[in-house]
């Protein structure tokens, strides 16, 4: 049998295990406790919200076009005795650029004036001849048919007279032919013909010349953007700005001049020209550039980098960083796009923080710590836009 002293040691020992057991197992249920209560925290980099004006903007790939092109050919035929410019060399309107061998039309010239001045002599001859005929009809010493005879070879030659005074201002005309000289002003193109050559009136081209000052930069936008191209240009002129690719300097600047006739219909689109002064020379013929046709601005508008919104089932959100460092999920009605920013039209207010980058990890409550933060949008008027669906043309705009 069990004594009472060993009965009373189990007991103790007993008690002190289950005191040990219940020690050892609540420092990991204690921790574990106080890790729950604890909410991580999310390093983010986060943006202001702005409030600025935002223009409306049609962008579209567009192609350089010389305000004027001639192609310049001769008038006359024969050799090629001079040229007096050289490639690509700009030329002013009326400067010589080519001689043709003159001596022909010389020599027509002159037997053409010759001409002149022998059926004008026998033009006043016959005249005299008529008024005497006249005369002697009066004094009836002459038949009417005699004098009728001398008048009408007195109008005759009066003809001939007129019809050598048109070949003498012919010759003098192909004379002037001979020389050649610029239509425009402008840049001439490659040398198609050089000294020596026999050239056709009319068929030979001789070098093409581009006028680039001012200068054209055509594009097409999409048909339903013409209702508000004309309505905004009845106001006043329209900007276009031309981007030419890898150039960091500021866009050539023009105005909107010409709205084409007609929709095409194969592509659904409208051609919309830009005039450019181009004095820089920076714009060049058949060059392609990016256009943007400003149409208006939209004022005080609520702007975001486009980077915080986000999608979900309910539609687009951000995350706006609270007072306390925790974010709240807020929906938004997104509007036009401007570069890396984008239009808030509804639910965010000039001023506020949202987060940029990080928002994989967040849920609405979650308490953030704000690694970087960044400029509010800093997206130029020229930048990128929102694409417009249809070819032919971007279009940002509310």
């Amino acid at each position: 049998m069990m004594t009472n002293a060993v009965r009373t040691a189990l007991a103790v020992a007993g008690t002190l295990v289950l005191a040990l057991s219940g020690f050892g197992c609540s420092k990991p249920g204690a921790a574990a406790g106080q890790a729950v209560r604890e909410t991580p925290v999310t390093p983010v980099v986060v943006a202001s919200a702005e409030k600025r004006d935002v223009p409306v903007q049609i962008r579209a790939i567009a192609r350089v076009e010389a305000y004027a092109t001639v192609t310049v050919r001769p008038q006359v035929g024969g050799q090629v005795v001079g040229v007096h410019f050289s490639e690509g060399q700009e030329v002013k309107a009326d400067d010589l650029l080519f001689s043709i061998d003159s001596r022909p039309y010389e020599a027509a010239l002159r037997q053409a004036q010759a001409n002149l001045a022998r059926d004008t002599a026998l033009a006043k001859d016959a005249e005299e001849e008529a008024a005497w005929k006249a005369d002697l009809m009066r004094q009836n010493a002459a038949a009417q048919r005699e004098y009728d005879s001398s008048r009408a070879h007195a109008e005759s030659l009066r003809a001939t007279v007129d019809a050598d005074l048109a070949a003498v201002e012919r010759a003098e005309l192909d004379l002037a032919y001979c020389t050649i000289r610029s239509p425009l002003a402008g840049r001439t193109g490659s040398l198609l013909v050089h000294a020596g050559n026999i050239v056709e009136a009319n068929k030979t081209a001789l070098v093409d010349i581009n006028q680039i000052h001012p200068i054209y930069v055509a594009f097409a936008v999409p048909e339903q953007h013409l209702s508000a191209v004309k309505q905004e240009q009845a106001g006043g002129p329209l900007l276009v700005e031309a981007f030419i690719p890898n150039e960091d300097a500021p866009p050539a600047r023009g105005t909107l001049t010409f709205i084409d006739n007609q929709v095409d219909r194969s592509t659904g689109t409208i051609t919309l020209k830009g005039t450019f002064e181009n004095e820089p020379r920076r714009l060049w013929p058949g060059q392609f550039v990016t256009a943007v046709l400003t149409l208006r601005m939209l004022p005080d508008a609520v702007v975001v980098p486009t980077a915080a919104l986000q999608t979900g089932q309910a539609g687009q959100f951000v995350f706006v960083v609270r007072d306390d460092q925790t974010v709240e999920m807020r929906p938004v009605v997104a509007g036009m796009a401007v570069g890396g920013d984008t239009v808030v039209d509804q639910g965010l207010s000039a001023d506020e923080t949202v987060v940029i980058d990080g928002q994989l990890r967040l849920v609405g409550g979650s308490k953030v710590s704000i690694r970087e933060q960044r400029p509010g949008s800093g997206a130029t008027a020229q930048q990128g836009a929102e694409t417009a669906g249809q070819p032919g043309g971007e279009v940002s705009g509310a």
